[in-house]
């Protein structure tokens, strides 16, 4: 199983953090070790004091795949759920000032927070999704997949022609704007439309 990121897919995005909107997908990978799930705690990294949190829709890919195109991606999905792309802001910089790449950053342990996933079919429109989290009760972040610069079918057909894609890989689809820091004591509670899909506590 791996993870597979796309970044900077919302331009409200991209802008928040001064990045050019992109032509492409820009995709990065986590390892397995990064998956948190189960609702278990997030123990906050001794080696960053700047960890910042990214909501997103993530794909569960149910069959292997690879020059998939983009009119038949939709088959290579039947649940969603939703995630947090933890990213220590911090070392990213120190990265892209160096012109490094964001490993460091972004797959560590226990940075890919995932909760309980559903079928694609109990939403009538999964193009016009909103999500949405609260942290402490209050809410951080909301979007809807309609404002995705790349649409899920695009991101699957895209990808599967640089990496094949295996049954029960998780596919992150970018954050809307909203980010921000993460602190110890947090309660993260994560929705698609009304329903609670993920819920963990940072220590």
């Amino acid at each position: 199983m791996k993870i597979i990121c796309i970044g900077r897919n919302y331009s409200e995005h991209a802008k928040e953090l001064n990045n050019a909107v992109p032509e492409k997908p820009v995709f990065f990978m986590k390892p397995d070790t990064a998956l948190l799930q189960k609702n278990n705690p997030f123990f906050y990294p001794a080696f960053s004091e700047d960890v910042h949190y990214e909501t997103e829709i993530v794909l569960k890919i149910n069959r292997n795949g690879k020059y998939i195109e983009e009119q038949f991606a939709h088959k290579y999905f039947d649940e969603i759920g939703i995630g947090i792309d933890f990213t220590a802001r911090d070392l990213q910089a120190e990265q892209k000032k160096k012109g490094l790449p964001w490993e460091i950053a972004k797959a560590f342990d226990q940075s890919a927070p995932v909760g309980n996933f559903v079928p694609k079919s109990k939403f009538q429109d999964i193009n016009q999704l909103n999500f949405s989290l609260k942290i402490n009760g209050e809410l951080k972040q909301q979007g809807n997949t309609r404002d995705m610069i790349f649409s899920f079918d695009h991101i699957i057909s895209y990808v599967s022609q640089f990496v094949s894609l295996k049954t029960g890989d998780l596919i992150f689809t970018g954050t809307p704007a909203g980010v921000g820091p993460t602190k110890i004591n947090d309660h993260f509670e994560a929705f698609i439309e009304d329903e609670l899909l993920l819920e963990f506590n940072v220590k």
